[in-house]
């Protein structure tokens, strides 16, 4: 007999897993609810349709119920919601756009609901003009109220990914935007010092405000539309549209009515397999808790990649005899924000610290291609890595140009459990209009296999700038026209790099040396040399660059 296969939510996780079982299985019987009008959207594409980057809104349709009806034989029931499930009469009760109550029975079913926006409970959250981004529906209302309001000032609160990208649209529109977070920083997953980098890119185009939490939204004298936001210090952003990009939360009122096991952290608990506590209910996408690798331990990470693969192991593990393990993720992930390009793979030094593993950080700062073509882009990349089992971490990096391509490898390197050894000698594209004989990756590697293997002992960038002057003797071995050029670095002493075997006797041997150049190479050099005639020298890892980025960390609400 036919195996009926029913799937809650459609877009990423549940229409990769309809199409998957489509083209598992010509028998199969399957049916696709989904509460909203489309089920096959590109919802990361959204900001970019308000933004007018995306100029034609039916590119955002990816498919439509009469489509996956004719090409793969589904059956796609939109402005349906699923409202309770019976898990010994293995039925779901929907509710259609009429209110009528039917029950579909299935074989399997495969949740894929998602996640939903926080929509904080504050005065005026519900005027007009206050909006979250989720689906077409949003996006409409966010366009049709710009027009017919003739907004000019938005403010968007949270600086995530979906509100650092409404942001940079709104601002590309001509709206004057403020963009309003409680943290230090935007992108949480970045490292402070690296979303720093980020902070002044924006900070070009639009207002950012940090450390302040909003506290309301002010309204007209008739409580109807939104006028501004009230923050914490009851300073007021004057606005006539809000964003409330405040991250999102796992939609889970289903599985948990049902019975279904939730995690600790509030998503929806699966096994490898992707099966919920019930062996005939499968879990996919935002709304799921899966293994963080580097971190070990469970994670919500509601991105589009891992939600499409999911859906399609969902399928295979219901239709194929042999199971499928889907054994966790990174977490990879990037934005541009925009001139600058920002992305990162794995785990962040705020989590390694919280969770006290051992790791050991680096920052270079290589350029994009061949220095000698033209166009060359430097980037910022931090590293994290563990010291005796040589393998990498985390990674981050924010750039113009070449940046995700080296984070995608990296993060290739950590799934497949690459050494540090190993990702020194992997063997990259280089032409010099896009790439260096020793590859940005290539070159990271090494990096740490030079502190791995004893070479060179490092200090942290952000240790030097909390440290008092006389913590260490601090050599700067830039050249004069940097220095002249750069300024100095509070108490340094200089030694240009040329000089320094020469002059020996002008530094300590009783204290610690740290040593830094403008990008890292220079001072390596140095260290190796002061090494070799007995002094005790730290590589500032980063060096005068990486130095500045903590400089500026030190002051994020500026």
């Amino acid at each position: 007999m036919s195996k009926r296969i029913v799937i809650i939510g459609g877009v990423a996780g549940g229409a990769s897993a309809a199409a998957r079982a489509r083209r598992l299985s010509e028998d199969a019987q399957i049916i696709v609810i989904e509460r909203g009008p489309h089920v096959s959207f590109a919802n990361c594409g959204l900001p970019y349709h308000i933004g007018k980057e995306i100029p034609q809104r039916e590119k955002l349709l990816l498919h439509t119920p009469e489509s996956l009806a004719k090409r793969f034989n589904l059956d796609v029931r939109t402005r349906t919601e699923a409202v309770a499930i019976d898990r010994n009469a293995k039925t779901v009760r929907v509710k259609d756009q009429v209110g009528a109550i039917s029950q579909i029975a299935y074989d399997d079913l495969i949740l894929s609901p998602g996640a939903g926006p926080i929509r904080p409970n504050v005065p005026g959250s519900n005027a007009r003009g206050v909006f979250t981004l989720r689906d077409i529906g949003d996006m409409d209302a966010i366009i049709a109220y710009i027009d017919e309001h003739a907004v000019k000032r938005a403010a968007v609160i949270g600086g995530g990914y979906i509100g650092v990208e409404v942001a940079e649209q709104l601002a590309c529109i001509g709206q004057k935007v403020t963009l309003v977070e409680a943290l230090d920083q935007v992108i949480a997953p970045l490292d402070p010092e690296m979303a720093g980098i980020l902070a002044e890119e924006l900070r070009k185009h639009l207002t950012l405000t940090l450390m302040k939490r909003f506290e309301r939204i002010r309204t007209d004298d008739a409580g109807q539309h939104a006028t501004g936001v009230i923050l914490d210090d009851q300073s007021v952003v004057e606005a006539e549209l809000v964003i409330l990009g405040l991250g999102v939360r796992p939609d889970v009122s289903l599985a948990k009515n049902a019975g279904l096991e939730i995690g600790k952290l509030g998503g929806i608990a699966v096994n490898e397999y992707l099966q919920t506590s019930d062996p005939h209910i499968w879990a996919v996408g935002d709304a799921v808790e899966v293994r963080h690798l580097p971190l070990e331990q469970q994670a919500l990470i509601a991105l589009a990649g891992p939600a499409n693969r999911q859906g399609r192991m969902a399928a295979d593990n219901i239709l194929l005899p042999r199971k499928k393990s889907y054994a966790g993720s990174l977490g990879t992930a990037v934005v541009r924000v925009f001139s600058k390009i920002a992305a990162c793979t794995g785990a962040n030094e705020k989590q390694l610290r919280r969770l006290e593993k051992p790791y050991v950080p680096l920052y270079l700062f290589p350029g994009s291609h061949a220095g000698y073509f033209p166009g060359a882009k430097s980037i910022a990349m931090k590293l994290l890595f563990h010291p005796q089992s040589r393998t990498l971490l985390g990674a981050q990096a924010v750039g113009e140009d070449g940046v995700e391509k080296r984070i995608d490898v990296l993060a290739t390197a950590i799934k497949g459990g690459l050494t540090i050894d190993e990702i020194a000698e992997l063997e990259l594209c280089y032409a010099p209009p896009v790439g260096s004989a020793k590859d940005p990756v290539n070159l990271a590697g090494m990096m740490m296999q030079n502190v791995a293997d004893g070479l060179v002992k490092t200090v942290a960038p952000g240790d030097v700038v909390q440290a008092k002057p006389d913590d260490a003797f601090l050599l700067d071995v830039r050249s004069r026209q940097e220095l002249d050029r750069l300024g100095r670095f509070r108490s340094a002493v200089h030694i240009p790099l040329d000089e320094l075997r020469g002059r020996l006797d002008e530094l300590p041997k009783d204290r610690p040396i740290h040593v830094f150049c403008q990008s890292g190479l220079r001072s390596y050099n140095a260290a190796r040399i002061l090494s070799h005639h007995g002094f005790d020298v730290y590589n500032v890892t980063g060096a005068a660059t990486a130095l500045r980025l903590f400089q500026a960390v030190a002051n994020p609400g500026s």
